[in-house]
Formats: structure tokens, C-alpha cells, sequence
């Protein structure tokens, strides 16, 4: 028996790995010499030579050629090198002593108590209850001593002072309304919420992005179904979160103010007739004051109120992304002079709640009858007080802050209405269809209440002739609307002023899907055909919420939804109106025509719709009436899936020369790092290998550079020595390395060309087609690309770059960060001989810096660095040989610390001359279009590089590119487009 437990015992610790015979040591520090184990196994501490752990020698392990010694783990073939023979002798008393010392330290061990320890610790785990820590005459005999002289010292010292906790409330108060509306509003200090918020969160993965908590995109699949909605249907989305800026004064003065931030060149400005008259939404990019073209803020749309002769000043409202709101605000502030804010006024009680006012208070009869009365109790300190209030807007802005600011030289005020109006964004071709069953024409008030004083904004109204005339115009417009089949058959930003009733009322009992009327009446023929050429007209523009005081009226005079459902039982047919319409059930609204795709020649007005504009407070008895009428909702996601099919740049995603495109980019590159690190070495791209220097990100800034010092330096070069050379070979032989151009960097910045002249010119020298490529759109007449007009077009335009949209001409997915490059002289042929051909391929490149990495994780830091600096100046000439185009100038000045393995670090070589293909620009959004039926790519190239590629192509192919994707080594042929 002993024999057998001295070979088991040996050839377990043999088979121990090195991380356990720590482990196995610290569990061991407290056992007896004799169970201790010596790797060498000649020692041991049972009694020197004579131990128990004595092995014959013929025991010993026969260790292989490929092992170190120590234990292995696992099964080892042919027995794993034991010797199969037993010892021949072992000693009685050493084995008994090594017993004996193992019984006792066991022993110790299980009666030691510490002062942390109780008693129960000395039960095995069946025998211990929970009574027995209240009344010691449970516990066995033995332990009841022990258990009495814990309990006197523990009440010799006294109660422990516990710190007191907050009792939690029960599920049932914590699920009464002012305990919700408490909890509502208290998460809400941190990040916005809009109305929909608590619909959202219940279907939407939530992001918190611009101060906001949105809803990015469904936990549900509905991509396909989207798309369905937005070609087919209609797809809801709120945009709330767009900010306001609204200003007022004299015409003439505003005119002149903001005509400071934008540029005629790019398209109809805040002057344009159409929108100045109110009739139509406008949209324009806007700069910094007397900056342009230079440093833009960002794209925003502008709405005038109507002209009126009861008003003097002019009213217009500015829509603009979040991220540009700062930014934006002080630029109007300086150009209009503004800069006295107006402070606030102390709010009391009786401001805050106006409808309490309104309402008798109950007289106290007794007080029996109050605490019956009384549904629960209020646990604030004040319980004299108003009950609280849902927060409707900005509840993470302190009511001191101050929202509008005045100038005392011109009169123009400025105000910030962020959150003041809901904005929800209505896409597809039956979005009218949407909104006409969800809303009708608010109903005139009777007699009785027109006769009464009323606190309520619409019986005022009613008691005025020509506001109800004007209603009347504005309901038949509304009518007349309802037979035209398609959204994007109207002009586009027609806006129309309406009135409508609380759609709450009309609620069906399901979901049903609205749809077109069939059968128009004839007599509406023509005065529908002179609404889709007109539009609406300047009278029917106008509407009430532009007064901030109707805004507030309807807001705090809601209907409530127990009174609603009140209502709903008094109803003999379930489902039916509710009716009487209460007076305080008409709300005033904007609808604004979204004109859907408006460049290029095919797919016209896709994706067009309708905003509807409403007052604060009545986001949900809008959105659920909406929802119940068949619409798709979407997220942040489907808005840059509609930009992307449009054709548009979606902001602030392709706004590379805006301040809030630079920060986007720079979170999008963390971001993509960030998971990029966190896969294992093994699972990650080599982008290094693949030729791609910068996967997550876009260097627009040295990719103008180099473009700009190619074409000085080829300039040079051609007065020098007149040579020529054909198709991209020219392009080729003029890309220098990167080690050249950052001796002498220009100091300008990227600009993105949004002249409407230039962008038609550059359109036309691309030959522009449709999107796969097979027919030829019409262009007007131009001026033939050659040296001497691609020289001036390049004087104007240096350092720009353009959005174009690129369509695979056979299979291929773009992605994001694609390459945009240019086809060689050989690619063109195979394109030419075989028209469907997929495209050339990059060969692979060599990873100088993998050895390096490997080098850091083995050797010292100090010694990885000096090795590093070594092999820098030593092998930098003949590494760099080997590349296909070889870049023998760069300078790697990095540490190995900051080398990641599979991407270039900082500084980048060239840009345009690292592949074998000329890199042009690179894609922002890239994917299968549904819509095209191909792979469609969105991005920018540079402009100078574009038009030198253009001048030495060949007709047949002219604009004809390659686009590669970052973890792929395949080009594919695309065709260019720019659309205007």
C-alpha cells in the first residue's frame, strides 16, 4: 500500500504543470517536511536518505529530448516515462513520524478559530441552521463554550452603529404616477430625452450621442422592410432633436446679416424669392462670417413666416444638427449683433401650473371626509405645494439660463426653441396618405362656446371672420391634396398651414394601412394639376404656431388621457369618434414637403416626404396615431441609409472640411481601433500586407497636399523638358514619396467644392451615366477637357476636394474606407477585352514591422528599442526594395511601444504611391444598393488628382476607377458620377 501511494503520489506532481507547482507550493507551505516535494527527487524531508520519499533510482523519470523537466500535464505515451518497478524498501518510523505531523497540521487546522471566524465554521455544512446563532443550546456540547464567550464579548461592546439605508419602496409605489413622473423626470437631468423616448427604449437599441438619447436602430430585422416603407409606403422617424434657432426683425436687416455666412456659388441662399415669400423650405451650407469657401459650419434648412399686415418684422426659423448648434448661434449672434441676453423671468408656482388655477378647489368639510379623499400619501417636504410636473423640452438646462438674446442697434432678436417644437420626418410616397388619415380639420366651435370667456386659444379664434375663412382655404387645400398619388409630385419645401383636431379622437382599435385614394372626384382635376406646378399658396402658408403664446396654450391645456378614456366608455360603438370634440382638442401644425432626390437623372424625388412641425407637449397623441396607420418607424441607422440611396451627404458623416466632421471622424477612427485591438493577433487584418495605410480613417488633408505638390512639381517639370507620356503612366511617374512633400507643406486647408458652375463642369468632363453605367445621360455644351482649361479650372479650385458617387460595373460590395484608385493602361484593356471582367489584383506586400513586434514581446523594453533604431538605419534601403512601388524615403521615427501589429504607425508614407494603383480619394458610405441593384459607393477624391486621371484616359473609358475594399486585395472596375 505504501508502495503504490509513493508511485501515485510521484507521478501526480510529474504531470503538474509549472503554473500549478506554485499554486501547489502556497497550499503547502503549511504541511510537514515529509510531504514536500524535490523536483530532483535524490532529497526529500522525511528523514534524509531513509525518507519515505527514498526512490530507487531506477525510478526516476526518463525524460525526452523535447522536455525541460518538471511535471507535464496529461496523458504521456508509453506510460510517460515512469518506470513501472516499485522501491525495494521504505522505512517504517519516518513514514509513521511524516503520518503523524500530517494528522496534527490537519487537526490545527479545522479547531483554529480566527476573530473573524465563527464557530459554525467548526460544522460540517449539513449540520448548520440558522437558529443556532440565536439560542447556543443548539449547537453540539463541544462548541456551546466557545459560542457563550463570542455572545459576551459581542454584547460587552456593545450595538455597532450601522449606517442607515433608505428603505426601497415597493414595486406598487414605486409604479404610481407621481412616483414615475418623479423618476421621469430626474433621468432626464443628464441627457435629453424626446417625447417618443419611452416608446423608443422599449423597441430601440438606445444610443446617447450630441447631449441626446436616441434610438439608433430596431431590436428587430427590418432593414428590408424599410426600404420597402421608404420606396413604397411610408417610414416614420422623429427628429426632434434638430435645433431652432429662430430670429425676428426687419427684413432688410436680417437679409444683410446672414448674408455674411453664405455663398451665392453654392445655390439659392436665405434670399431666394420662393422662400423669402414663406412658400417654400430652403436649405444652404453655411460659413463662418466672411470665411466663404472656406471653413464651413454645416448644412441647415430655414423656414420664413409668411408675410401678414398685421405683422411689421419678419420671423424665420433655422434648422440645424446639434453638433453645429454653438456654433452656429455665436456666428448669428456677431452678424446680427446680439449679444444682450435676456435673463429669465422668476418663475413661480403658479406660472409653472397654470391649469390648477383654473380649476375650483374642493372646500374641507371635515376630517373624515379628507383622509378618505386622500389616495396616498406625499412624502415631499413641502406637501402644501404643486404636484409635479412632467418636463416637456431641455431638462438638463437650468431655468436661469438665458434663450434669447436682443440688439439694441437693429432690433433683432434671436431665440433658441430647442425642444420647443416637435419635428417628425414622414418618407415614402404615401406619407400624405399617412397624415390624411391620421388628421382632419379642426371643427369650428359652436355658438355656446364662441359666446363664453375662454382661457383656450381656438374659441378666440372662432370669434375672428377671416381667420376662419382663411381655415376654411387652408382644410379645402388639405382636401385637394389627399387625391395626388406621390409626395414627390409637388414642388419641392411646399409648406401648408393647418389646424387640425386632437387625432387622438379618431384612434382606430388596430393597426391598418393607409392608402391612396383610388378614385379622385373629377372636379378636382384642375385645381390639383395647378397645386403641383404652383404649389400652395402664400395664404394658406401661414399658421398659429409661429405664436409662441398659442404654442404655450396648447401645451398646458392638453386633453388628458383619463379623460380620454373616459370618453372612450361613453361611447355607445367601440371604435367610433369621440365626440364632442373638447375645446382645448385643436392643435396648429406645419407640414413641409421633403423634396427626395433632386440630382442626376434617374430615380427622381425617391425618398421624398413630408415634416410635420407641432407644439411642445403633443409628441405621443401624434406618434401613436401615426404608428396605427401601417408606417415603418426607423432610427439614426435609416437616416444615412436614405442619404446614402439619395445620393446626398448625410452630416455629420460627410463633412470631412466641417468641425463636426472632424470630430466624427476622429471618434469613428477611436472607435474602430478600439475594436480592432480587441481582437486577438491571429483573428486581426493586416492591413500593412494589404497595402491599406489608413483603415480607419481618411487623410484628406495630406492626400490634397500631395495632389497639390504632384502637380507643381510635374509643371516644373514640363517647362523644363516637354515630355509625354499616356492614359495613368502620367499620373504614376509624377507620385513622389511622402518624405519629399513634408519637407515643404503648404499651409492651407481642405476644402469640399460646392460651386453649382464647377461641380456641373467637372460633371460633364465625367462623361455622366446612369448608375451601372450602360447609357449616357445628355449634357449641355461644354468646353473640351484640355491642358489649358484644366489649368484654370485647377487655379480656381486647389486643394479641394469633390463628393462623387461611384457604381460597380460588375459583382462587388464597397465598404467603408474603400480606396478609390486608378486603372493602369493594362487594366483598361482587360476591361476593354472582356467587359464583365471583376478587376485586377494587388500583390501582397511585405510587413516590416511584424519582426519588430514579435522582437518587443520577448526581449526588454530597452533592448527592443535599441534593436529597432538598429535595424532602422541599417536595413532601411534594402527592406523598402522589395515593395512593388517602392517608398525608399519614409522615415520611421516610431518607437516599437506604439507599433499595433497589422497597421502603419504615424507618420503615414505616401498616400497616393503606396499601392500599385494610384490612390484618388476613399468612400464614406459604401453597401449593395436596393435601390440600384448594385454596389454603390459615396465618397470624395481630390480634384486635382481626378482631372489629371480624366485628361489621360481614353474616351471610351473615361471615368472608369477602381475601388478596393480595406481587407481585400481585389479592385473592382466602378464608374464616376457627379451629380448636381
Amino acid at each position: 500500500m505504501c508502495e503504490t501511494r509513493l508511485f501515485l503520489v510521484r507521478e501526480i506532481h510529474m504531470k503538474m504543470s509549472a503554473a500549478k507547482v506554485k499554486m501547489r507550493g502556497k497550499k503547502m507551505r503549511n504541511q510537514p517536511s515529509s510531504v514536500q516535494y524535490v523536483e530532483s527527487g535524490t532529497q526529500n524531508g522525511g528523514g534524509g536518505d531513509e525518507g519515505p520519499s527514498s526512490i530507487h533510482p531506477s525510478t526516476k523519470r526518463q525524460t525526452n529530448t523535447h522536455q525541460r523537466g518538471g511535471w507535464v500535464r496529461g496523458h504521456q505515451k508509453d506510460g510517460g516515462g515512469y518506470s513501472r518497478e516499485m522501491p525495494n524498501y521504505i522505512t517504517a518510523g519516518a513514514f509513521a513520524r511524516a503520518r503523524a505531523e500530517e494528522v496534527s497540521t490537519m487537526l490545527k487546522a479545522v479547531t483554529k478559530t480566527t476573530g473573524s471566524c465563527h464557530v459554525f465554521g467548526a460544522l460540517p455544512k449539513h449540520m448548520r441552521r440558522r437558529a443556532m446563532s440565536h439560542n447556543t443550546k443548539r449547537l453540539p456540547c463541544r462548541l456551546r463554550e466557545v459560542a457563550n464567550r463570542m455572545r459576551e464579548r459581542s454584547l460587552q461592546a456593545g450595538p455597532k452603529k450601522k449606517k442607515e439605508q433608505a428603505k426601497r419602496k415597493s414595486r406598487k409605489a414605486r409604479r404610481r404616477h407621481g412616483n414615475l413622473l418623479l423618476e421621469f423626470n430626474r433621468r432626464q437631468r443628464k441627457n435629453i430625452w424626446l417625447e417618443t423616448h419611452i416608446w423608443h427604449a422599449k423597441r430601440f437599441h438606445m444610443v446617447k450621442k450630441w447631449g441626446y438619447c436616441l434610438g439608433n436602430k430596431p431590436t428587430y430585422k427590418c432593414y428590408r422592410s424599410c426600404h420597402r416603407a421608404m420606396s413604397g409606403h411610408c417610414l416614420l422617424q422623429d427628429l426632434s432633436y434638430y435645433c431652432c434657432i429662430e430670429l425676428r426683425g426687419e427684413e432688410e436687416k436680417l437679409l444683410a446679416s446672414l448674408s455674411q455666412l453664405t455663398g451665392k456659388e453654392t445655390g439659392p441662399t436665405f434670399a431666394a424669392a420662393l422662400c423669402l415669400s414663406g412658400r417654400r423650405q430652403g436649405s444652404v451650407v453655411v460659413y463662418r462670417a466672411g470665411q466663404y469657401p472656406t471653413q464651413p459650419l454645416g448644412p441647415v434648412t430655414f423656414l420664413w413666416r409668411p408675410r401678414s399686415q398685421e405683422l411689421t418684422n419678419r420671423q424665420l426659423w433655422i434648422w440645424a444638427h446639434p453638433t453645429i448648434k454653438q456654433d452656429l448661434l455665436l456666428e448669428l449672434q456677431m452678424v446680427c449683433q446680439c449679444c444682450d441676453p435676456v435673463v429669465p423671468p422668476v418663475v413661480t408656482p403658479a406660472e409653472v401650473f397654470p391649469t390648477l388655477q383654473l380649476e375650483p378647489k374642493p372646500e374641507k368639510t371635515s376630517d373624515a371626509k379628507q383622509i378618505t379623499e386622500t389616495k396616498r400619501k406625499r412624502k415631499c417636504k413641502d406637501a402644501s405645494g404643486p404636484p409635479a410636473k412632467k418636463i416637456l423640452g431641455d431638462g438638463t438646462r437650468s431655468p436661469s439660463t438665458p434663450v434669447t438674446w436682443n440688439s439694441s442697434s437693429n432690433r433683432i432678436v434671436i431665440s433658441d426653441l430647442t425642444m420647443e417644437i416637435v419635428r417628425y420626418r414622414l418618407i415614402g410616397p404615401q406619407s400624405f396618405s399617412v397624415l390624411a388619415e391620421t388628421m382632419e380639420a379642426a371643427t369650428v366651435c359652436n355658438e355656446i362656446n364662441i359666446s363664453k370667456p375662454s382661457h383656450l386659444w381656438w374659441p378666440e379664434q372662432c370669434k375672428s371672420e377671416s381667420k376662419m375663412n382663411l381655415h376654411q382655404q387652408q382644410t379645402h387645400v388639405f382636401h385637394i391634396l389627399k387625391g395626388i398619388f406621390s409626395t414627390g409630385e409637388l414642388p419641392s419645401g411646399t409648406v401648408l398651414g393647418l389646424t387640425v383636431d386632437d387625432p387622438r379622437l379618431t384612434l382606430p382599435t388596430k393597426k391598418v394601412k393607409a392608402l391612396p385614394c383610388v378614385r379622385p372626384a373629377q372636379e378636382m382635376d384642375e385645381k390639383r394639376r395647378e397645386l403641383m406646378l404652383q404649389g400652395v399658396p402664400e395664404l394658406c402658408c401661414q399658421s398659429d404656431l409661429w405664436e409662441q403664446s398659442v404654442r404655450s396654450n396648447v401645451a398646458d391645456n392638453k386633453t388628458s388621457e383619463q379623460e380620454l378614456n373616459r370618453m372612450r366608455n361613453e361611447v355607445l360603438v367601440p371604435g367610433s369618434r369621440l365626440s364632442p370634440t373638447p375645446p382645448q382638442g385643436r392643435v396648429p401644425i406645419l407640414l413641409v414637403q421633403q423634396p427626395g432626390k433632386q440630382v442626376g437623372n434617374e430615380m427622381s424625388s425617391w425618398g421624398a416626404g413630408w415634416d410635420l412641425l407641432l407644439p411642445k407637449g403633443w409628441g405621443m397623441a401624434f406618434w401613436v396615431p401615426l404608428v396605427y396607420r401601417g408606417v415603418r418607424i426607423g432610427g439614426l441607422n435609416m437616416s444615412l441609409k436614405h442619404s446614402q440611396n439619395k445620393g446626398a451627404p448625410h452630416f455629420p458623416h460627410d463633412y470631412p472640411d466641417c468641425p463636426a466632421g472632424v470630430r466624427f471622424q476622429e471618434e469613428q477612427e477611436a472607435e474602430l481601433l478600439a475594436k480592432f485591438k480587441r481582437r486577438p493577433p491571429a483573428k486581426r487584418t493586416n492591413y500593412i500586407k494589404h497595402g491599406c495605410l489608413a483603415p480607419f480613417c481618411c487623410p484628406w488633408q495630406q492626400l490634397s497636399e500631395e495632389c497639390e505638390l504632384i502637380t507643381t512639381e510635374g509643371e516644373e517639370e514640363r517647362r523644363g523638358e516637354c515630355q509625354s507620356t499616356t492614359e495613368a503612366d502620367t499620373v504614376m511617374e509624377e507620385m513622389t514619396s511622402y518624405g519629399e512633400i513634408a519637407e515643404t507643406k503648404p499651409l492651407s486647408r481642405v476644402v469640399v467644392l460646392r460651386n453649382r458652375k464647377s461641380l456641373r463642369l467637372l460633371s460633364g468632363w465625367c462623361r455622366a451615366t446612369t448608375s451601372k453605367g450602360q447609357k449616357s445621360c445628355r449634357v449641355g455644351e461644354l468646353p473640351p477637357l484640355d491642358r489649358s482649361a484644366m489649368t484654370v479650372f485647377l487655379t480656381a479650385h486647389r486643394m479641394s476636394l469633390v463628393w462623387v458617387r461611384l457604381s460597380v460595373l460588375c459583382k462587388g460590395k464597397p465598404e467603408l474606407h474603400a480606396m478609390v484608385c486608378v486603372p493602369t493602361a493594362e487594366d483598361l484593356n482587360l476591361l476593354k477585352k472582356k467587359c464583365g471582367s471583376s478587376g485586377p489584383q494587388e500583390p501582397p506586400h511585405r510587413d516590416h514591422f511584424k519582426s519588430s513586434v514579435r522582437r518587443r514581446k520577448k526581449e526588454p523594453k530597452k533592448a527592443a528599442q535599441s534593436s529597432w533604431c538598429s535595424d532602422n538605419i541599417q536595413g532601411k534601403e534594402s527592406v523598402f526594395s522589395t515593395e512593388p512601388n517602392p517608398t525608399t524615403s519614409v522615415v520611421l521615427n516610431s518607437s516599437s511601444s506604439d507599433i499595433i501589429l497589422g497597421l502603419w504607425p504615424d507618420p503615414l508614407p505616401s498616400i497616393t504611391s503606396n499601392c500599385s494603383r494610384v490612390t484618388l480619394g476613399w468612400v464614406t458610405q459604401g453597401d449593395f444598393s436596393l435601390s440600384a441593384g448594385c454596389g454603390e459607393a459615396l465618397g470624395f477624391v481630390s480634384v486635382t488628382a481626378l482631372l489629371k486621371t480624366l485628361f489621360n484616359q481614353p474616351m471610351e473609358h473615361r471615368g472608369v476607377l477602381l475601388l478596393r475594399n480595406p481587407t481585400s486585395l481585389h479592385y473592382r472596375f466602378a464608374k464616376i458620377n457627379i451629380e448636381v
